[in-house]
């Protein structure tokens, strides 16, 4: 597996918006859920957990589209419909969830969980260490980045 490299820079297809990531992820994820995989026209979707503060649009004004709610926006690139990321929460406990295909360079992502195998299409496999037919109970979140921190951590 290749090297995390700080900062993190990537673009939409197009390259109308540009997005810049300053710290290492909180996180890595491909979800099976069926919003995803609309989302996504795929059979999962990637994300790469950041702190909202490491995380900033650096060109370009990315549109909602998708989730639209209080808790969780999709952002598009407004000309090639690019999935960019979503934003979670509010406050100091708001994280984004960047599709780590944005990046220049994707190749050391590898999802550390995976959620909603409940409705995953049955040949879809990932080699997350950890499984959950839905979303990690909100207590599992802090203990899964702490192993996940000291992975990386080991490997890099």
């Amino acid at each position: 597996m290749n090297m995390l490299t700080l900062p993190m820079t990537g673009h939409c297809r197009c390259g109308q918006v540009e997005v810049r990531v300053t710290a290492p992820p909180l996180l890595t994820g491909a979800c099976h859920c069926t919003g995803c995989q609309r989302m996504s026209s795929s059979a999962f979707s990637l994300s790469v957990a950041i702190s909202h503060d490491s995380f900033e649009v650096t060109k370009g004004e990315p549109v909602i589209g998708g989730m639209h709610g209080d808790e969780a926006r999709h952002f598009h690139c407004p000309h090639c419909k690019s999935w960019m990321f979503t934003r979670i929460g509010s406050g100091a406990n708001a994280f984004v969830n960047l599709r780590p295909t944005m990046l220049e360079d994707a190749s050391w992502f590898v999802p550390f969980i995976e959620s909603y195998t409940s409705e995953k299409l049955p040949w879809a496999t990932t080699p997350a260490q950890h499984s959950y037919k839905e979303f990690p109970p909100m207590e599992a979140y802090l203990a899964l980045m702490a192993e996940y921190g000291k992975q990386q951590g080991e490997d890099h």
